[in-house]
């Protein structure tokens, strides 16, 4: 963890007022990030929190209310919902900000856009940023297309493909470097490095990083099965093998069911309390190299009766994988091997782009 040399970012926050952007994942050798910096005499003043909260157990897209942390009284401010931006008030008593939150190097999982526009408002405040470097435990794969800026959203705002390849650090440099903030403009930005790390080490994250992925296969699978999210099937939240199963009361041609029910970070889940058929890939072995698997996806929507209705109103599966292209492909037919072919293209633009940026062999 960037967060364990103290060295390259402890002794400057001396005499500073400092903001941290954290959650349960924001561990130091099983100290939380906030309790070893107040225990070094930082002047600690107040904590930024992105979807799923402060202590990481909201649901997806739940809103979080303003609050004070009962163990240390600091201001929560929540970075979700109406709030995702940092305001100048936020930011009235702030020297520098720190940002030491676990991602798993998936374009759609919103700590990016938590950190787009951190890194947004400090730049426009003139106040530094440092951004303390985490593995990714999917840093050897760069897989799906790169997003469209036409399906620009929250679940989405930079030309990259849903698999990346980048640490954290890596990814606000590329934020920074390559102009993707307000008019360009540029943070004063710090990473702090992780020691003996390259992209092809492999990583189990201590603490779950959300609600919904509970272990490393589910890490695996989620830049394949979170199309799922917009589409009638569930992917297993509700369930307690999130991210490793998928099915649909409608989908009768498989032997293996299960059944949602509310859970902590899965309030209302998708067919709740109803008998999903589908595909359980608990037991399946998933390689830290292998892409993105269209078959999850193609296999359900070919063996559901009700086509018109297998993709969600809105389309909001457009958002996640980059553009129409996916939904209309599958459509119309397309095979796995065709999809994936249409998106080699701006993959191999975006490795380029990528290699500026890289701070790991």
């Amino acid at each position: 963890m960037g967060a364990q040399n103290s060295q390259a970012y402890i002794p400057q926050l001396s005499g500073k007022r400092v903001a941290l952007v954290v959650n349960q994942s924001s561990l130091v050798q099983g100290e939380h990030l906030v309790d070893k910096l107040l225990r070094e005499k930082v002047n600690v003043v107040k904590i930024f929190a992105p979807e799923h909260g402060f202590r990481g157990s909201a649901d997806a897209g739940q809103h979080i209310k303003n609050q004070r942390d009962r163990a240390t009284n600091l201001p929560i401010i929540s970075l979700y919902g109406k709030h995702k931006k940092p305001t100048p008030k936020d930011l009235s008593n702030v020297d520098v900000v720190i940002f030491d939150i676990q991602d798993v190097g998936v374009r759609f999982y919103t700590y990016l856009s938590t950190l787009h526009y951190v890194m947004e408002s400090v730049a426009q405040k003139g106040i530094p940023i440092v951004v303390l470097d985490r593995p990714n435990p999917n840093a050897g794969r760069i897989d799906g297309e790169v997003l469209n800026l036409n399906y620009k959203s929250f679940v989405g705002m930079h030309p990259v493909p849903i698999l990346y390849g980048m640490t954290i650090g890596e990814y606000a440099l590329m934020i920074n470097g390559q102009g993707w903030l307000k008019n360009g403009i540029m943070a004063s930005l710090k990473v702090v490095r992780l020691g003996n790390y390259t992209h092809n080490t492999t990583y189990t994250l201590p603490i779950k990083p959300s609600p919904n992925l509970p272990n490393d296969l589910s890490i695996y699978l989620y830049p394949s099965l979170a199309f799922f999210e917009g589409t009638t099937f569930s992917a297993g939240r509700g369930t307690t093998s999130q991210f490793q199963l998928y099915g649909d009361p409608h989908y009768k041609k498989r032997s293996f069911f299960f059944t949602p029910i509310s859970r902590e970070g899965a309030k209302y889940p998708k067919h709740e309390n109803q008998r999903c058929y589908g595909v359980d890939l608990s037991g399946e072995f998933i390689s830290i190299n292998d892409g993105i698997n269209l078959s999850y996806l193609i296999d359900a929507y070919r063996n559901y009766p009700y086509k018109k209705r297998f993709f969600l109103k809105g389309n909001f599966i457009d958002k996640l994988s980059g553009s129409s292209h996916l939904r209309l492909q599958i459509m119309a037919g397309k095979d796995a091997r065709a999809i994936k072919k249409s998106w080699q293209s701006g993959l191999n633009h975006f490795k380029k782009v990528r290699e500026h940026y890289l701070i790991y062999p």
